[in-house]
């Protein structure tokens, strides 16, 4: 079994404890390096893991409240709960990107030295490698159980390793050249950065919430199946597709011609859902048997057979 199979079939839950562990340390390395080198842009970085461990405890609680069962009230499950997660750590990363930018430009407008550069770079350095190594996890395994919260954390820890490199250069900079406004010009190309990346996960947790379709890819694998069933006695109209979290759906009429059985069309929509559940893991399909000379109407564009 192959690393990034291994890490795959991490359950996201354990992964995102191991965040809230991480983000812990992490905060507390890069906190100390900040206090030793008196670096706006190290305190940047200690910002934005911040931001991680209120993220992961978030994530946490949302993928929790996403793994409940359907109930009365919410008869199609809590799967969108994890886009909650996602918008929310876009928000914070958002609110630390302020916080960087008001330090950063007190500092630019009074620029201070820095000290025990050689300690403070050596500490981001090694929160930067524990990050990375649990961002890859992390990516590995919300790609298994296509969990949107787990991709937006790992999403912004490989930001965060980033920015750190991106850090750790810059002040390596500042100690070769003496150039002491670059801390400060640094910090702000950081805070303008993980602003990018907070707008991104917004944007998609929005899109989420609003029953976004399928990506092209796993359409194209419901076409291919259903083409395989397609026959002059059988078609297939109004196929429409959405995303709920960990969950695909697909909803489309197929036609067969009316003087069947009702048991024989029901045998053929079974076989249908069959392959389709077997083409996409995780799809649910809802299938509307209709004679061949019967429309639905419709104000839907038909958009697949």
């Amino acid at each position: 079994m192959s690393l990034a199979s291994s890490a795959g079939r991490l359950a996201p839950q354990v992964l995102l404890r191991w965040s809230i562990a991480v983000a812990v340390l992490t905060i507390s390395l890069k906190t100390l390096a900040w206090w030793l080198t008196d670096s706006v842009g190290l305190l940047s970085d200690a910002m934005e893991s911040l931001v991680n461990l209120a993220s992961a405890v978030f994530a946490l609680l949302m993928v929790k409240i996403a793994q409940r069962p359907a109930d009365a009230g919410h008869p199609y499950g809590h799967h969108k709960a994890e886009y909650f997660s996602a918008g929310f750590e876009g928000l914070m990363i958002m609110v630390a990107a302020a916080g960087i930018l008001w330090a950063a430009v007190l500092r630019l407008l009074d620029p201070q030295p820095l000290a025990q550069l050689g300690i403070g770079l050596a500490l981001s350095v090694l929160s930067s490698a524990l990050n990375g190594a649990l961002a890859w996890a992390m990516l590995q395994s919300s790609r298994q159980h296509r969990s949107m919260a787990l991709e937006g954390d790992a999403r912004h820890l490989f930001t965060d390793v980033w920015t750190s490199v991106g850090v750790v250069v810059g002040i390596s900079l500042v100690a070769l050249t003496d150039w002491l406004w670059l801390d400060p010009v640094l910090a702000i190309g950081v805070a303008l950065n993980i602003l990018r990346e907070g707008v991104h996960l917004v944007w998609r947790s929005a899109q989420g919430l609003m029953d976004q379709s399928l990506e092209q890819d796993v359409i194209e694998d419901i076409q291919k199946t259903l083409l395989q069933f397609k026959h002059r006695t059988i078609r297939f109209d109004h196929v429409s597709t959405r995303r709920s979290g960990s969950r695909r759906f697909v909803d489309l009429h197929m036609h067969m011609p009316a003087h069947w059985t009702l048991g024989r069309a029901a045998a053929v929509r079974g076989a249908v859902e069959q392959a389709l559940m077997s083409a996409v893991p995780g799809l649910r399909c809802t299938i509307q048997l209709l004679p061949m000379d019967v429309e639905a109407h419709s104000q839907d564009e038909e958009d697949l057979i």
